[in-house]
């Protein structure tokens, strides 16, 4: 992948703009990590004005992503996000001012996305951010503030790993590898409202919800991928196979897809032998989500997903799985352990106020 552009004017932690509106304050308060893997800062900062194009969004919740500690600790080499920096993917909030030549928000719009937190572009650990409107939607009528900050990311990545490189079709069947995870749980439910027959590996532990989702579970760990595949397809594999975990498990997709199948992986950055997919003339795709905010290019299409992901939600398809505990800028970091010690069950959402 080609390096990232420059980060915009408002990456990063926001400079003090020359003139400020008199009715908002011209400070915010943001967690800021200045070191590879250090403590969140809670600071007050300038905050930002939106330039031509972008949105002032008044944050108040902030979905917290492996990925985000990822970043965080420099162990991500495909996104780079430049220190000192405020992290967080995604947000719902508050529209409280709109950019020139901006026309499809306004002032007390309830919105969400996936806006920053990578590439030099200010994340979501803040109460406000200046964020690119194309990368906007107006947040599901039916959701909280915290529910609607779990969707943006894991939602576009099933969104787009379903829709826009495997075209499930009614009827299909389709196998989701960690149907109770976090990309998993909404690849379930957007392949099912989309019609398609559903399964999904999961824990012992999990497969209650995975079942209650619709699908049928399928113990991982205790049936092989050939047996799973004799038991419930004769043998002929599943359609469509949706990889959410990378390495041995796409291989594994690999063996479990039916002849001209599809295999959709948005983990699948290691080395894989493609014997068992060509054997079957199945077909193969990758989904990078951050591409939109690394290169800048094809942001409307996410406002445009979000919008699809909102009416599914509406519709009541649709629902993230949120992790009861509460969270705050000042515990952030509590957030993050919750996503390092695996204790999370369900997206960690983090209450702006």
């Amino acid at each position: 992948m080609s390096a990232p552009p420059e980060p915009e004017q408002n990456a990063m932690i926001p400079t003090m703009p020359p003139t400020m509106p008199p009715t908002m304050p011209p400070t915010m308060k943001a967690a800021i990590v200045e070191t590879q893997n250090g403590p969140f800062r809670i600071a007050d900062i300038a905050r930002p004005q939106p330039a031509a194009g972008q949105v002032l969004v008044r944050i108040q919740a902030s979905g917290v992503n492996p990925l985000d500690t990822k970043i965080r600790a420099a162990a991500a080499a495909h996104a780079r996000h430049p220190l000192p920096a405020i992290l967080g993917l995604d947000l719902a909030g508050v529209v409280e001012a709109v950019g020139p030549s901006v026309t499809t928000f306004r002032p007390g719009d309830e919105v969400y996305g996936m806006t920053g937190g990578v590439g030099g572009l200010q994340g979501s650990l803040a109460q406000y951010a200046a964020v690119d409107a194309d990368l906007l939607a107006l947040k599901p009528a039916n959701l909280t503030m915290r529910e609607a900050a779990a969707l943006p990311l894991v939602a576009i990545t099933a969104w787009e790993g379903l829709v826009d490189r495997a075209k499930v079709r009614p009827g299909q069947t389709l196998l989701v590898q960690g149907g109770a995870g976090g990309v998993g749980h909404m690849a379930v439910q957007i392949g099912r409202a989309l019609g398609a027959k559903v399964y999904a590996t999961a824990s012992a532990e999990d497969a209650g919800y995975v079942h209650g989702l619709g699908a049928t579970p399928i113990d991982y760990a205790t049936e092989t991928v050939v047996d799973y595949v004799a038991r419930l397809t004769g043998g002929k594999g599943f359609e469509l196979v949706y990889d959410t975990n990378g390495g041995a498990v796409l291989d594994a997709s690999f063996q479990a897809v039916a002849r001209f199948g599809h295999v959709v992986s948005a983990l699948g950055w290691g080395s894989h032998a493609l014997a068992p997919l060509s054997f079957k003339g199945a077909t193969y795709s990758g989904v990078f989500t951050l591409a939109p905010l690394l290169t800048g290019v094809g942001r409307p299409h996410h406002g445009e997903l979000l919008k699809n992901i909102a009416a599914l939600v509406e519709a009541g398809k649709l629902l993230p799985r949120l992790d009861p505990r509460a969270y705050t800028l000042e515990t952030v970091a509590d957030a993050h352990a919750a996503i390092t010690d695996r204790s999370a069950k369900g997206k960690i959402v983090v209450s702006i106020a």
